[in-house]
């Protein structure tokens, strides 16, 4: 056991106010842990008061929460990493509980679940409630799966999980993308309930609700389409179907009455219409095996991790 190296990973950026308390909870819960804060060009002294607390501090320059998880994950080797925001809005009692999950192999992805305990009460921005539900239920419907928090800062995860994820996202809705590409390759997923707290007078939040709420619609419309292609095309397609046909109808009703076409524009908008459907389709069948063969080649992949 005292080989086992675990990493609290701590993204910063202008968290004076609550740094310190975060940072000497954890090391209570996880004494044997490394505890790493990265600063993201904050202007209010968190770095150093993160370094008096006891944390390593490093630094990334490049702004938003996804660039400071790409280098934590690039330059950081642990059997386990813990990964928390650094606002105290995460009890740090739950540390201990996910890093055994992961150190005993039962998952590579532990999920802090924030919206099945006190999150809906002591969050004060509605918005974000209205957006997490949204979150939830179009993930968990695109990917058939159920899990209960996507968005959650608080997570656990095994080296094979942190060294094969590529990070294509560059703000706050990296969780997100964390969730679909663990659901899409099969990860070992686990969720646990945890306390969840507003934060404290004085912290403010970095997340704009309109323009990063938007930012992580999108990253689902984009993953939708880049991980489930078939369905995503097959769906517009479907759609380009019924207008065509809506419109093909009338016209063939008009032949069948009086054995005339006297609207040709229609029937030929309606055809074309329908050739862009088909082409969606095909496009569909075709990214659909790209795909398949993109997860062979994964796990592949991830076989020669094992071995190494």
């Amino acid at each position: 056991m005292n080989n086992i190296k675990i990493a609290v990973l701590i993204p910063c950026y202008n968290e004076s106010k609550t740094i310190e308390k975060v940072v000497k909870d954890f090391k209570r819960e996880l004494p044997e842990a490394e505890i790493y804060v990265y600063d993201n060009n904050s202007t209010d002294g968190t770095a150093e008061i993160a370094a008096e607390a006891g944390a390593i501090v490093r630094h990334e320059y490049r702004q938003g929460k996804g660039n400071v998880i790409r280098s934590m994950f690039r330059e950081i080797d642990a059997d386990c990493y813990l990964m928390v925001d650094g606002d105290d809005t995460y009890p740090a009692e739950n540390a201990r509980e996910m890093a055994d999950l992961v150190l005993s192999k039962k998952a590579d992805m532990v999920i802090g679940d924030r919206l099945s305990s006190t999150y809906f009460q002591e969050n004060k921005r509605p918005f974000h409630n209205t957006g997490n539900r949204l979150v939830r239920f179009l993930i968990n419907n695109i990917f058939h799966s159920k899990v209960k928090d996507i968005m959650t800062g608080y997570r656990a995860f095994s080296p094979l999980f942190v060294k094969y994820f590529p990070v294509l996202s560059q703000g706050f809705e990296i969780e997100t993308e964390m969730t679909i590409h663990a659901l899409d390759k099969n990860f070992l997923l686990c969720e646990i309930p945890v306390g969840y707290r507003d934060r404290p007078e004085g912290s403010h939040s970095k997340l704009n609700t309109i323009s990063d709420g938007m930012k992580v619609i999108r990253t689902i419309f984009i993953l939708f389409r880049e991980y489930r292609p078939f369905m995503f095309f097959s769906v517009i397609s479907a759609l380009l179907w019924i207008l065509s046909l809506v419109m093909f109808i009338p016209v063939l009703i008009e032949y069948f009455d009086t054995g005339l076409v006297p609207r040709f524009p229609t029937l030929i908008v309606s055809g074309v219409i329908a050739m862009f459907a088909t082409l969606l389709f095909i496009c569909g069948v075709i990214l659909d095996v790209v795909i398949k063969k993109h997860r062979q080649l994964y796990e592949l992949f991830l076989n020669n991790y094992k071995k190494d």
